[in-house]
């Protein structure tokens, strides 16, 4: 089949190893001191990787590839060793703070404060926007977080959305969002996976076109739930 897939200027790779490091798929070798895409199927065409490089070697082009695997993908990353060596697993670690999250959810009223939340929906001049700290979250991010009300909508207002299932660019609406009311912050939330990049370089593109300079920061979830960064 014909469809977006990345593509890598080996001439111009400069081997930094900084986009293998970005593709959480492992679609990305570094081989013989090279960028290398070692399988058109863990690919899907997003681009997570295309920010990361520091020389402009890699790009988004269009050719016969074999689909994308998400199967083939989870398989792989499950089979990835662990720091200790061990083999990898998505079983669930609960640390003391989830821990202690989910032993009283039920007890615990929801911390969201407007609706709606939907990016694609949400109105871009409205009164809870100015003195808001903005959170812009994947919309998977609140179920792969058991504390995601706690830890991260409390105090915040919400915009969640999904650019591989949207199919849009959120950076136009979200720039005048930021630039047309008083927003203190932002905190963007996002999955590992490369699709999230979408989001994440969305907000990034609206903060930098408001003209303004918004204090800011990425968390980045894995699919068991933990903090990464």
């Amino acid at each position: 089949m014909k469809r977006k897939i990345v593509h890598i200027e080996e001439d111009k790779c400069n081997g930094c190893g900084a986009c293998a490091q970005a593709c959480h798929e492992g679609a990305i070798v570094m081989e013989n001191g090279k960028a290398k895409l070692i399988r058109d199927d863990y690919c899907d065409g997003l681009g997570d990787c295309l920010p990361a490089c520091p020389v402009g070697a890699i790009s988004i082009t269009e050719r016969e590839a074999a689909p994308y695997d998400a199967a083939a993908v989870q398989a792989k990353m499950n089979a990835r060793p662990l720091p200790c060596g061990c083999p990898g697993s998505q079983a669930r670690s609960l640390d003391r703070h989830d821990q202690a999250l989910e032993t009283s959810f039920e007890e615990r009223p929801s911390r969201l404060a407007q609706w709606p939340v939907q990016i694609k929906l949400l109105p871009v001049n409205v009164a809870y926007f100015n003195g808001a700290k903005l959170l812009i979250a994947a919309d998977c991010s609140a179920y792969a977080y058991a504390g995601f009300h706690e830890r991260f909508i409390k105090g915040h207002i919400t915009l969640i959305g999904c650019p591989k299932l949207d199919d849009i660019d959120y950076s136009e609406k979200l720039t005048e969002i930021i630039r047309n009311n008083d927003i203190k912050e932002v905190t963007i939330v996002r999955m590992e996976v490369p699709c999230c990049g979408g989001l994440e370089n969305a907000a990034k593109t609206a903060l930098k076109n408001s003209g303004k300079f918004i204090p800011w920061q990425v968390v980045t979830l894995s699919a068991d739930g933990k903090i990464l960064d």
